[in-house]
């Protein structure tokens, strides 16, 4: 993947408010694949009386790592938008530890992309969540969010 495709990756995440408010932060990038993490933070507790992340997180997390693997990805021409995600949830992320999603774009077509994503925290053999979504493939200057 060249530098720039890897700089405006780096840049979609960091100019979306929701990103920069849930502490996302872009890991790796590249050819197709994307690593984000989003530290534990008490702001964003589901359940008071567990301490776990409220799904919604985790989906945007998701979703982040889902967009940046399609705009890594060497047939991508520039920007994305997701079209569907589907999220199932696995288990409840352990409070107090980072969640971390890894993205893998591994189908593109001439509009469409797709991707496979999973969200671990601390315990890697044991997904928070998975992902599976559709991502439009718009040539630069198109692109939604």
């Amino acid at each position: 993947m060249t530098d720039l495709k890897a700089q405006l990756a780096r840049q979609f995440i960091e100019a979306i408010p929701h990103s920069r408010a849930l502490g996302m932060r872009l890991v790796s990038i590249g050819d197709g694949e994307a690593e984000i993490v989003m530290p534990y933070d008490e702001r964003f507790v589901g359940d008071p009386v567990s301490g776990v992340i409220h799904g919604g997180a985790v989906s945007a997390l998701m979703d982040t790592c889902g967009g940046a693997a399609v705009m890594s990805h060497p047939q991508a021409p520039a920007g994305t938008a997701t079209i569907d995600l589907r999220i199932d949830y696995m288990r409840p992320a352990t409070p107090g530890q980072a969640i971390r999603a890894r993205a893998s774009c591994y189908q593109i077509t001439r509009s469409v992309a797709f991707v496979r994503a999973v969200a671990t925290d601390d315990d890697e053999s044991r997904p928070v969540a998975t992902a599976t979504g559709a991502f439009t493939v718009e040539p630069s200057g198109e692109a939604g969010s």
